[in-house]
């Protein structure tokens, strides 16, 4: 079942979140931020988990991409699947449930940057109808301070 995420939902969100972070192919992040951080950073629209026989095995929510008023509707998305839930779905269900859900909202562009290594992130947002805009070398280190490649992809809403 895909709801929108609640306050109350942190905790289990946090810790798909640390499993991403721990895993070393998701984000940059190195620490995962407080509730109060990570909600400044992340719009309060369309933000959703998937709950499984009363667990959140996986979460979807957006950030704008830029502060400048005429990209309002390009906005970057973050989803994560639980590792015990893994090759069950579940991300394309919470990604195909945000494309609805965001041109509703507005947004015109779904955005990523996907570690070039992350080859199911890839695949899942291909599958969902993002392509390949461009390709970022040595954007950032990985918490082990390894060098990272991004793979950039947008998926465009049919909004006019």
């Amino acid at each position: 079942m895909i709801r929108e995420m609640k306050t109350d939902d942190w905790n289990q969100v946090r810790k798909i979140y640390l499993q991403g972070i721990n895993r070393g192919n998701c984000t940059v992040v190195t620490e995962c931020p407080s509730y109060e951080e990570w909600d400044a950073s992340h719009l309060k629209e369309c933000r959703f988990v998937c709950e499984k026989k009363g667990r959140v095995v996986g979460w979807i929510a957006l950030s704008p991409t830029s502060s400048k008023h005429a990209y309002r509707g390009v906005v970057e998305v973050s989803v994560y699947v639980d590792e015990n839930s893994q090759d069950q779905g579940i991300g394309t269900l919470l990604l195909e449930h945000m494309c609805i859900e965001s041109e509703r909202a507005g947004f015109w562009t779904l955005f990523v940057a996907i570690f070039e290594s992350n080859t199911a992130s890839r695949a899942l947002h291909q599958k969902c109808g993002f392509r390949e805009i461009g390709y970022r070398e040595k954007i950032a280190k990985d918490r082990f301070g390894n060098w990272i490649n991004t793979i950039m992809m947008e998926r465009r809403n049919s909004i006019e």
